[in-house]
């Protein structure tokens, strides 16, 4: 199926993850555990902030929406997956491939934006409490969400208009399993200088500078801390903002290991064991993150068995 001058590849194949066939059952079955879990905990979490009033504040506003990022972004990648070994298919169409990378894209980015929104937050909730109410006003928080989801949507639109334009006449095969921009811009047969001028441009305003806003908005948010008389209002403080720092570690660390790090030999397979990371592993932390270390959370979710229970 040719796309006129853009590309005569019909579909690329997947290798998958880089295991032996044998062990292909067994590791199946973990991944599909790690994807059920990670679509059922954040279920949980988006359940639990509905049902329950006291949730119904800013902080818990952005976890809702993180908590369904963490599953659109999941189920991006993880349904072909494991479609794939279940069927010992390694193929996905172009159309599929193209529109893997836009949703990928579009919900990795989507991520940064709202753990960027968090770490304000948290800022205005510790640096700022006598006006906390005021700042964080329902208008700013639909408007953080809002300009979030348009800067995701332009951001990864970018990429994927760029990548259709470009040549696959030559070799289909992805060494991956889900279509990767930076292993797309490898089999090309056009010149991708664009493209990946492209990349370190948007990558620095959707990874790099919301980024650094959450070191400014933490360094701001510890001296604060520290300078509390209490050690009972510095422990709830730091209990607070741990959840949120857990969570930021996990994303930004799967980033700087897979971009920032020097490579081993076997650059593919370190490529997607790190892609496993924070495609399956960090969104199904993030509930446990939450609810292990936040009363509040752990205080709705007692509250609604406890309904349940008393409903029986």
């Amino acid at each position: 199926m040719r796309r006129g001058n853009q590309s005569s590849a019909s579909e690329f194949i997947l290798l998958g993850l880089p295991i032996r066939k044998e062990e292909q059952g067994m590791y199946y079955a973990l991944l599909l555990v790690l994807y059920l879990t990670t679509v059922l905990g954040n279920l949980l979490i988006i359940l639990l902030i509905r049902l329950d009033s006291r949730l119904h504040t800013p902080m818990y506003f952005f976890l809702s929406h993180l908590a369904l990022t963490d599953v659109s972004f999941s189920s991006v990648t993880a349904p072909k997956m494991l479609m794939n070994m279940l069927t010992q298919s390694q193929f996905i169409s172009y159309a599929g491939c193209i529109s893997q990378v836009y949703f990928f894209l579009f919900f990795a980015d989507l991520d940064s934006f709202l753990l960027t929104s968090m770490a304000y937050d948290r800022y205005v909730a510790i640096c700022h409490h006598l006006h906390y109410t005021r700042i964080m006003s329902q208008g700013l928080c639909f408007l953080l969400v809002i300009v979030s989801w348009v800067l995701s949507c332009a951001g990864s639109l970018v990429h994927t208009l760029l990548l259709a334009r470009l040549s696959f006449s030559g070799e289909n095969t992805l060494h991956h399993f889900f279509c990767d921009l930076s292993a797309l811009l490898k089999l090309s047969s056009s010149d991708t200088t664009i493209n990946d001028l492209v990349i370190l441009i948007v990558g620095s305003m959707v990874i790099t500078l919301p980024f650094i806003c959450t070191l400014v908005s933490y360094s701001r948010i510890v001296p604060t801390i520290l300078r509390s008389p209490s050690i009972k209002g510095i422990f709830k403080a730091f209990s607070t903002c741990g959840s949120h720092l857990s969570v930021v570690s996990l994303y930004y660390g799967a980033i700087i290991g897979l971009y920032f790090l020097p490579s081993s030999n076997n650059t593919n397979d370190k490529d997607v064991i790190v892609a496993v990371l924070y495609t399956l592993i960090t969104p199904m932390l993030n509930p446990f993150i939450y609810s292990l270390r936040n009363r509040d959370m752990k205080g709705a979710l007692k509250n609604l068995l406890s309904r349940r229970i008393f409903s029986v």
